[in-house]
């Protein structure tokens, strides 16, 4: 029981840690953000919550610069504004911007939120326990080479995630008679619009995977619903 301690102390730190990181990110979101109010985005949310059977979808704004859209941890959606100004500025359809609230909604459907807080603490725990062991045979390198493993797992995990989101997406926005045509268009815009964002990092170092990938698999998902491509 002793020699599991550690481990399960570092459990602990990492649940503690994700609660602390979750309550200062909602504070954050409530300071800074107000409900979204756009005729043109509400009609095609509405089209997903009767997919949905539910009543209305809710989308933030968030009042930051980066283009980003996010699921917090309570449920919510939120749209940044740096993003919101690319769709008023044509930059953006909003088909495309709602496709974006798909995927987020994908996120909170799936329990991606609830799925990071168990893999952050598990991490924790396989940090410690791997740099323990390799710090007897690699003294002062044990550490960097374990948060180094324990990050490309959570990369993958968190690549795994976004596969996942879109397909919620692109299932609802076909129900909705939105389409996929704009969820594959926005995701080919994403790199300009980031200005490159993730540029040469290695597809297996990401955390969302390369854009010719997601394209493809929503395009397999395509082919076995039996979907013609748009456009």
């Amino acid at each position: 029981m002793l020699k599991l301690t550690p481990l399960l102390l570092m459990l602990a730190y990492g649940l503690a840690m994700y609660h602390f990181s979750a309550w200062r990110t909602a504070r954050e979101l409530d300071a800074r953000s107000t409900e979204l109010a756009d005729a043109r985005l509400k009609r095609l949310t509405d089209r997903m919550a009767a997919a949905l059977g539910i009543e209305r979808i809710r989308v933030y704004l968030y009042e930051v610069a980066p283009i980003n859209g996010l699921a917090a941890p309570d449920g919510r959606i939120f749209l940044t504004r740096g993003f919101y100004e690319r769709y008023r500025a044509g930059e953006v359809s909003a088909d495309e911007l709602a496709s974006v609230i798909a995927h987020e909604l994908g996120h909170v459907a799936l329990g991606h939120s609830r799925r990071r807080m168990i893999d952050f603490s598990g991490q924790n725990a396989i940090r410690v326990a791997l740099a323990t062991v390799l710090n007897r045979f690699l003294p002062g390198l044990g550490v960097w080479i374990a948060t180094a493993v324990t990050s490309l797992l959570a990369a993958r995990l968190s690549r795994q995630d976004e596969y996942e989101a879109d397909a919620y997406a692109a299932a609802l926005l076909v129900k909705s008679g939105i389409g996929t045509g704009a969820q594959k268009s926005l995701l080919s815009k994403l790199g300009h619009l980031t200005g490159g964002l993730g540029g040469g990092t290695p597809a297996w170092l990401m955390s969302h995977p390369k854009t010719g990938e997601r394209v493809a698999a929503i395009e397999a998902l395509e082919a076995r619903w039996q979907i013609l491509p748009e456009g």
